[in-house]
């Protein structure tokens, strides 16, 4: 270790280091270094735009109470008491926007900056160093938007350090600002159940920030909005041309946040360090997978080499958070027209906790994305034969399913846009109608080959092929073009209402030249997302569901796969029970049980024959009702896949015993899982919901995979039903019977389970 440390030292003495690093270790920054070779080029804010600032700035309120205040309240039990709002800073020069869990402070004088992000929930500030808002690249040059030069140190921010800082060269300038009201970030019609129908609310703040030179006539309408409710800051761009030509938006950087790094080791890989503690995603995702984590393009943790008092000898932790697409988006703006950004999401964590990030995160798609509280029961038909479908119609109205979606294999195809297909669809959707029963259909997208004319172009062949799934078309081709609008005549002519769209755009690139609604490599990410996202958006304002096993939540898709391999349910019946019990524990830590289905094979799927499918019902009713329960008690609904729901009258009445007993509890059901036990055959496992405003406080679901009865005392933390002295506690419809909860809102419960079976509590 000690060789190591004199290499580091002699590599700085000899001047190996880059020479930002060096001029930071003698006490200045680069860009000060440079800053001060010119002073003339540095941009200034007009006399007229400095008072209207301040003007601006006194009329808002101070904010009560210190930042760095903890908050008194969990949010997750009282979400209430946190109600967003816009500040000016007790010494008049910038601007917070704040609810009671997080907040973010922007220095207005001599430019715009960052200089704070706080999570209040801990009372520490997120931030390290000052950062600016983001870079533009406009016809090759870059430009960058605010930002503040000359901190003497990296490491940590004095207030008393601002007033000496310079603004950057070949920045823009902010010149006004305006609060309103938050906007919905996309329009959707709430046409069924959802645990959560209303929008999210809360506080905007649009700064403008004017160019020179070059951009003289260009605006940066720069939005930060904060919410209610939820500890949730969102943050996106618009670029306004003003001038008389053309401009060409090459690359754009939405974040450049110069994070307090939670550890910076002196040796070892900084692959390894550990991150800020906080939540970012975008709403500009594709990556063909079922998770946020696998599916972000946008977000990475970057080094920053003048920090050079880290405790890292190469200097490589990794403490800014930049956000950025990966490619592009070259996009050409015209004269009077505006060009907007994807919008990054930010949410500070208040612990480690697993199950504690979860419940942060779900909650953050159930108020951001209400859409995907929505989960409604369906039925994957395998068949378009009328008959067969009318059957499916009449036996979903008769044990309460709610929606019907023409399978893959089913024969239905959304591509065939011609009278006689469009007339036979619109016929069975109106009878289904006629039963209040909602009818879909499935349709293939990216993962296939449309022809060499049309697929996306590898740049590093310059040929079709080496894409995500191998080929895809290319979105921006001419096949594409008509894909989207053929699926759109579709729908709205037959009148369906929700849309299995399997492979979904998943951020292939195309470098063709050729196609028409792209220009070359760098803008056909960029412009084949907004063409599926379009799409998207539309079907959320026309009321269609969207299941999509793409994670494509933020642009409208209601629904994404719970993660499992297609081949799982080729396994017999026994082992399918014990998986489905292992895919609702272990995929629901971070995403709301409505967005997800899981899988039933009602007939056989891709193999396994008889011992894997349900068919014929009549003759495995215990499996049959076992995995309807498992999924409906967990309140994730599957694609129960086959011509049928049930084949004798016994079948039905089980169906229908099952689907009224979820449309009981169906709330508490839909809402947060605490994970108990996970599934592992050896002994019981179990899963508890949680509503601190609803009816029933919680749900515990207990199963027994033994082949004998067991009984068990089980510590049930209802910490988070928000019950604090008392629970009343029933078995079933049973008799309620009061508990005392512990200091850390447990109780002890005894617990009977049969063998091979279940049971579950109800918590008021």
């Amino acid at each position: 270790m000690k060789k190591k440390l004199l290499f580091y030292s002699l590599l700085l003495l000899a001047g190996q280091f880059p020479a930002p690093v060096v001029a930071a270790v003698r006490g200045v920054d680069a860009v000060s270094a440079h800053v001060s070779a010119d002073e003339n080029a540095l941009p200034r804010q007009s006399a007229e735009a400095v008072a209207r600032l301040q003007k601006k700035l006194a009329a808002l309120p101070v904010m009560k109470g210190l930042i760095s205040d903890r908050t008194g309240f969990d949010w997750l039990l009282t979400p209430e008491k946190s109600e967003a709002g816009i500040y000016r800073t007790p010494d008049g020069k910038g601007i917070v926007v704040a609810n009671a869990m997080v907040s973010r402070t922007f220095r207005l004088f001599p430019n715009l900056a960052t200089v704070d992000f706080t999570n209040r929930m801990l009372g520490e500030s997120l931030l390290r160093a000052v950062s600016g808002e983001g870079c533009l690249w406009i016809d090759g040059k870059a430009w960058q938007v605010g930002g503040l030069s000359g901190q003497p140190e990296r490491g940590y921010l004095r207030n008393d350090w601002l007033d000496a800082m310079q603004p950057l060269p070949e920045s823009f300038v902010v010149e006004d600002f305006s609060v309103k009201e938050v906007e919905p970030s996309l329009r959707w019609a709430r046409t069924r159940w959802a645990l959560n129908d209303r929008d999210a609310t809360g506080r905007e703040l649009v700064f403008v920030l004017r160019g020179r030179g070059a951009t003289e006539n260009v605006r940066v309408h720069l939005h930060f909005a904060v919410y209610d409710q939820v500890p949730v800051i969102r943050k996106w761009m618009e670029v306004e041309n003003g001038s008389g030509r053309r401009l060409t938006l090459d690359k754009f950087q939405l974040e450049y946040l110069a994070m307090a790094e939670p550890e910076s080791p002196s040796d070892g890989n900084p692959d390894d360090f550990l991150l800020p503690n906080l939540h970012v995603e975008s709403d500009y995702a594709c990556s063909g997978t079922f998770t946020e984590r696998e599916t972000d393009i946008t977000e990475k943790w970057v080094t920053d080499k003048a920090y050079t008092s880290q405790r890292h000898y190469p200097m490589e932790t990794p403490c800014i958070l930049q956000v950025a697409p990966p490619i592009g988006p070259d996009q050409q703006v015209e004269p009077g027209t505006t060009f907007s950004t994807f919008s990054v999401y930010e949410m500070p964590f208040d612990s480690y906790d697993r199950e504690r990030k979860g419940l942060f995160t779900r909650r953050f798609y159930q108020a951001i994305a209400p859409w995907t509280t929505q989960n409604p029961i369906f039925l994957h038909l395998t068949s378009s034969d009328p008959a067969v479908v009318r059957r499916a119609v009449d036996q979903c109205a008769e044990v309460g399913f709610e929606m019907i979606i023409l399978s893959f294999g089913s024969g239905a195809n959304a591509e065939d846009v011609s009278e006689a297909n469009i007339a036979k669809w619109k016929e069975l959707v109106d009878y289904a109608r006629s039963k209040n029963i909602e009818m879909g259909c499935y349709s293939l997208l990216a993962s296939r080959s449309v022809g060499e004319k049309d697929d996306a172009v590898n740049p590093e062949t310059g040929r079709p092929g080496g894409m995500r799934f191998g080929n895809s078309p290319c979105l921006c081709s001419e096949w594409g073009e008509e894909y989207f609008r053929k699926i759109r005549y579709f729908v709205e002519q037959t009148g369906m209402t929700c849309l299995e769209h399997d492979g979904s755009y998943p951020g292939d690139v195309c470098a063709s030249t050729s196609h028409p609604y792209h220009r070359g490599l760098n803008d056909s990410q960029w412009n084949q997302f907004r063409k599926v996202t379009g799409l998207y958006h539309w079907m959320s304002e026309k009321g269609i569901y969207l299941n999509v096993p793409d994670f494509y939540f933020l642009n409208g898709s209601n629904k994404v796969s719970i993660g499992y391999r297609e081949v799982n349910w080729s396994l017999p019946r026994d082992r399918q029970l014990m998986h489905t019990r292992q895919l609702n524990y272990d995929c629901t830590w971070e995403r709301p049980v409505t967005a997800l289905w899981s899988f039933v094979p009602l007939v056989q799927y891709h193999g396994g024959g008889a011992a894997a499918t349900i068919e014929p019902l009549a003759e495995h009713l215990y499996e049959y009702r076992t995995l309807l329960f498992q999924n409906f008690s967990a309140g994730v609904q599957a694609c129960y896949r086959g011509p049928r729901l049930y084949d004798t009258p016994e079948t039905r009445r089980m169906v229908t015993e099952v689907v009224a007993w979820y449309k009981r509890y169906r709330r508490i059901l839909n809402s947060d899982l605490i994970h108990l036990r996970k599934p592992d055959a050896r002994d019981w496992d179990g899963l508890l919901h949680v509503d601190p405003k609803g009816k029933e406080k919680g749900l515990a679901v207990f199963y027994n995979p033994l082949p004998c009865d067991i009984e068990r005392s089980i510590r049930l933390p209802l910490y988070y039903t928000g019950l604090t002295k008392q629970a009343r506690i029933r078995e079933q419809e049973g008799r309620a019977r009061k508990y005392r909860l512990d200091a850390y809102g447990n109780v002890d419960l005894k617990v009977k389970i049969p063998a091979g079976g279940y049971t579950w509590y109800v918590i008021e």
